[in-house]
């Protein structure tokens, strides 16, 4: 498990409602309304704010990667992320699927930046060992 020596920030929201709900920043930055995945409720769910969140924090983690191997990374980088949620056998489970696009990039340097990125991305630390993550590059 990891442990934090230090705190650089602490997001907090109140959320209601669940699925069907609502969630609000304590800094009301974020205010959105939530909906369950698949319907055509009004909102976002959590898998697609969970998707965000760790394409975001990847994208961060691949420009430190980047940096310690003297290379620039394309402005035009992105990160697709997938998440599913799914049953098993256990209940519901999450899947996810990074699909990263290093335009540019000579492929061995792309893989060697992504392949760090995992190692230090604090969402990929969190899922690894705990749900399927496939890390494509794209």
């Amino acid at each position: 498990m990891s442990r934090i020596d230090q705190v650089l920030y602490t997001g907090k929201t109140h959320t209601t409602g669940g699925r069907e709900g609502a969630a609000r920043s304590d800094d009301g930055r974020l205010d959105i309304t939530l909906s369950t995945p698949g319907t055509a409720g009004g909102g976002t769910n959590p898998e697609q704010l969970f998707a965000a969140g760790w394409s975001a924090c990847f994208i961060g983690a691949m420009g430190l990667a980047a940096r310690k191997l003297d290379v620039r990374l394309p402005a035009d980088l992105a990160v697709d992320t997938e998440v599913d949620l799914g049953k098993s056998e256990e209940g519901f489970a999450l899947r996810a699927r990074l699909n990263v696009s290093l335009p540019g990039v000579a492929r061995e340097v792309a893989q060697s930046i992504v392949n760090a990125a995992h190692q230090t991305c604090p969402y990929s630390k969190a899922t690894r060992g705990n749900i399927d993550v496939e890390i494509n590059l794209v």
